[in-house]
């Protein structure tokens, strides 16, 4: 099932351009406690000789090396043998690059699991056989395994691959995969979650991670490595009208040049692309301008899609800040009248909004309830947003949507929010940097929930 839907999704285009680092694959590891994160990507590390010897050589215990300490590069973290920040880690093979997130296992550090995700194309969660009824064809999943499949599903990771490990270690690793697999098919069924791939590995031995083992429990597919190197990126949403969220002001007043705007707005498109010529509108100012110049990274002149950084020049001065952004100007409604007096009203692009009906991840140590205020940042904007209400939660055993009054730490739900400023959202599902937020604490100044865009 899932060597054919990786091929299928592994484009010609995608293939030649593998080797350049605009292509590398950013992808993160997730699961529970202790289901072997860390030594997988130590594994890869290893076994693809992204690591030199004088690195293995601080890495041992007991005259072994310990292929977990390649990642935990905190001091905690080796004291303690867990993982609590993310870890990023570069390594390169013939076929493409990659950047790899090591999340952490632990309930209490899911918002950095969560950040994580938030920027990945692909995931891997891991599942340890050992901890699992694998005799039961009936088994129940770790809680964890179902949590930060969600989160990655609600985040709109593009891939999601699911690794068996430590198969080594039961007795009859065949009837364990095969249980193991159909649990996970079916849960993943269940929440609408699509699998690229699962596959059985064993993160301390290296079977099937770099090289294949044909046979091994049953399976006779691609090893992880294999399966990674195919996995396509996560699309831009080009395809929408420009959203552009201003970053950076550059003024260069100086210049006598007073044929277009004297200053360069900065930021990262979220959406379509901009262009020379283009008509686009500042929000929420709602003044009109044409594009006069778009530079990339290195100020050289041409068009930028989504999720390239530019630099924006308009043909005029106008009057924006951080935060604003610059969109695609208004397009005229159908006119809709029988005389012709009336005049059509225009259709923004990218329509503001103080109501919110959203998907929230809770982070925060004190639960989210009704009436709250907190920051919320959407784009380089800040704005006040309350709590309407939380309208339900989400159970992560049985996926069922629960009648809540608050959201407790670490909880997924739906909630109503109201905004003290309109801002240009638009669903997650439509356009993923539009339809994303996040609420900071007013008093602490802590990052309190991740919100993605519902209605």
């Amino acid at each position: 099932m899932t060597t054919n839907l990786i091929a299928d999704t592994a484009t010609a285009a995608g293939a030649a351009a593998r080797n350049d680092h605009v292509s590398a694959l950013k992808f993160i590891t997730c699961g529970s406690v202790d289901d072997g994160k860390s030594t997988l990507i130590g594994r890869l590390l290893v076994d693809s000789r992204a690591v030199l010897q004088d690195h293995l050589a601080g890495v041992q215990r007991g005259g072994e090396v310990d292929l977990a300490l390649l990642t935990d590069g905190l001091s905690a973290e080796r004291e303690q043998g867990i993982t609590i920040d993310v870890a990023y880690r570069y390594f390169a093979t013939e076929a493409r690059k990659f950047i790899i997130g090591d999340a952490p296992g632990h309930e209490q550090y899911t918002r950095n699991m969560v950040t994580a995700a938030s920027q990945a194309d692909a995931a891997v969660v891991l599942v340890d056989a050992t901890k699992l009824d694998w005799q039961n064809p009936r088994l129940a999943l770790l809680p964890q395994t179902r949590r930060h499949s969600l989160l990655v599903h609600l985040l709109r990771v593009h891939s999601l691959v699911f690794a068996v490990n430590k198969l080594d270690a039961v007795a009859d690793p065949a009837l364990a995969f095969a249980h193991i697999r159909a649990a996970l098919q079916q849960f993943a069924q269940d929440a609408g979650i699509t699998v690229a791939a699962t596959v059985p590995v064993s993160a301390l031995k290296g079977w099937n991670v770099v090289d294949a083992r044909p046979g091994w429990c049953g399976y006779e597919g691609s090893s992880l490595l294999q399966i990674l190197e195919l996995l396509p990126h996560t699309p831009a949403d080009a395809h929408l009208p420009l959203a552009f969220p201003v970053q950076w002001v550059e003024k260069f007043s100086s210049s006598s040049d007073t044929r277009q705007g004297r200053r360069v707005f900065w930021g990262r498109v979220a959406a379509g692309g901009a262009r020379v010529g283009a008509q686009v509108q500042v929000f929420p100012s709602g003044q009109r301008a044409a594009i006069a110049q778009v530079l990339d990274h290195a100020r050289r002149p041409g068009g930028i899609q989504a999720g390239g950084s530019a630099g924006i020049v308009l043909d005029r001065e106008v009057d924006v800040s951080r935060g604003d952004w610059i969109v695609a100007a208004p397009t005229p409604a159908a006119q809709a009248a029988e005389d012709d007096f009336d005049t059509p009203a225009e259709q923004p692009s990218w329509p503001g909004r103080r109501e919110l009906g959203a998907t929230v991840a809770w982070m925060d140590d004190e639960p989210l309830v009704a009436g709250r205020v907190y920051w919320a940042l959407h784009g380089h904007r800040w704005v006040k947003a309350k709590l309407r209400r939380v309208v339900h939660r989400l159970d992560i055993h049985t996926l069922a949507e629960q009648d809540a009054t608050q959201l407790e730490p670490n909880a997924i739900g739906h909630v109503e929010l109201l905004l003290q400023e309109s801002v240009p959202a638009a669903p997650f599902e439509k356009a993923r940097v539009l339809g994303s937020m996040i609420l900071v604490d007013t008093a602490s100044h802590k990052t309190a929930g991740a919100v993605l865009v519902r209605t």
